[in-house]
């Protein structure tokens, strides 16, 4: 199972295996206090289209297109993300404010859909 979860909250015991997957640190938030297994920066988008996006709810669609080019060429990461995923629970963990419409909501879209270089 794929959870997706605010960094800043407190870990769960079903979190299971849990990667960060924001380019950047959040702050003010140690790592001993992040419990975060594996920091995936390069499955982030790229600092260009995240400040496009700027969490505009009306280029959500274009910028998960984006952003699933931008996977495409991340399939190492990718294969090591399923893997942890087959293991057992794995939690998607971002910094954004924003709940809905981030990075891990489309991360996970993209692994469920089973995108280029990812098909088991």
């Amino acid at each position: 199972m794929v959870k997706i979860k605010r960094v800043y909250e407190p870990p769960g015991s079903d979190d299971g295996f849990r990667i960060l997957v924001d380019r950047l640190w959040p702050r003010g938030l140690s790592k001993e206090k992040a419990r975060v297994d594996l920091w995936l920066k390069e499955v982030a988008p790229s600092d260009k289209l995240r400040k496009w996006y700027s969490h505009d709810p009306l280029k959500w669609s274009p910028f998960k297109s984006e952003y699933f080019k931008e996977l495409d060429h991340h399939q190492e990461e990718i294969r090591l993300i399923r893997e942890k995923m087959r293991q057992g629970n794995m939690t998607l963990l971002f910094s954004s404010r924003e709940e809905r419409l981030n990075n891990a909501v489309a991360l996970k879209e993209y692994l469920e859909a089973g995108r280029k270089g990812g098909k088991e």
